[in-house]
C-alpha cells in the first residue's frame, strides 16, 4: 500500500508519541491461536512504528510494554513474556543502531529478570550516544507507582536538606519523575478501550487521546499515520489557551 505522505504535516506531528498496546491476546484467541501468538506478532508492530517514528523526525515515543499489574497474569504467560523481552532487545540493536534510535526505559526495573535486566542495560549503554528518536519502554511501570517513588525522592531531598518543602512546585515533580521531558501530545491505544490503565498519570494531564480498534498486531504505518492525521485535527487548548498542534 502506498502511503499519501502528503496528508501528513509535518508543523502538525506531535513530538511525543505515547502508545499503549493492547490486544496482542485477543488478537491471537479470535484466531484460535495461544495468547503467546499475539505477544509474538506484536514485536513487529514494535518495529515498524519505531523505524516510521524516527523516519518521521519524532523526538520520543514511549510504548507502555509491561505494567505492574501484568506480573499477576499466569506464570507461564510472565515468563515467555521475559523471554521475548528478552530476545527483543538483543535482536533489535541493530535496528536501533540503523536509525539512530536511543533506547531508555522507566518503571520499577529491579523488577525484571537479572538476565532481562542485563540485557536491558546493554542495549541502553550501547544506544546511549544515538541522537535521533528516543524509545522508552514502560517495564514494570505503574503510573501511580512512578509517582510514589517521585513522593519519596523529594521527600529524600527534603530530609537532606537539599530541598525545602516549600520549593515543591509541578516543575519539581516532573524534574523527579522516572524520565523527565516533554509529555505524550498524544496518546493512542489499541483494541478500542477507553481507559488509561495506570500509564503516565502524571504526564497525560493535557494529552490528547486516539483510540484505534484496531489490535496492537495489526498496527502498522498505515494505522499510525492516521492516528497522527487524526491528532493533528485536534485544538489543544490546555485549560483554556487555544493552541494549534504543532512542534513549534
Amino acid at each position: 500500500m502506498e502511503l499519501d505522505e502528503n496528508r501528513l504535516d509535518p508543523k502538525r506531528l506531535p513530538r511525543h508519541v505515547a502508545i499503549i498496546m493492547d490486544g496482542n491476546g485477543r488478537w491471537a484467541e479470535a484466531r484460535g491461536w495461544p495468547r503467546i501468538r499475539g505477544h509474538e506478532e506484536g514485536t513487529g508492530s514494535i518495529r515498524e512504528i519505531t523505524e516510521e517514528c524516527a523516519r518521521l523526525g519524532l523526538e520520543r515515543l514511549t510504548l507502555y510494554s509491561f505494567s505492574i499489574e501484568n506480573w499477576r497474569r499466569p506464570r507461564p504467560e510472565v515468563l515467555f513474556l521475559m523471554r521475548l523481552l528478552k530476545n527483543y532487545l538483543i535482536g533489535e540493536r541493530p535496528t536501533l543502531v540503523k536509525n539512530d534510535v536511543r533506547l531508555t526505559a522507566i518503571g520499577r526495573l529491579d523488577d525484571l529478570p537479572r538476565p532481562v535486566r542485563r540485557e536491558l542495560d546493554r542495549t541502553i549503554e550501547m544506544t546511549a550516544n544515538h541522537r535521533g528518536l528516543n524509545l522508552c519502554l514502560a517495564l514494570s511501570y505503574g503510573g501511580r507507582a512512578e509517582l510514589v517513588d517521585t513522593m519519596r525522592s523529594l521527600a529524600n531531598e527534603v530530609k537532606a536538606g537539599r530541598l525545602k518543602p516549600a520549593d515543591i512546585d509541578e516543575k519539581k515533580i516532573s524534574q523527579h519523575l522516572y524520565q523527565p521531558g516533554p509529555d505524550p501530545d498524544v496518546v493512542i491505544r489499541t483494541a478500542g478501550e477507553v481507559r488509561v490503565s495506570n500509564f503516565l498519570l502524571w504526564q497525560i494531564s493535557y494529552s490528547e487521546f486516539v483510540i484505534r480498534d484496531e489490535c496492537w498486531p495489526e498496527f502498522r504505518t498505515p494505522q499510525l499515520h492516521a492516528a497522527l492525521r487524526e491528532y493533528a485535527t485536534r485544538t489543544r487548548k490546555f485549560g483554556g489557551l487555544t493552541t494549534k498542534n504543532s512542534t513549534s
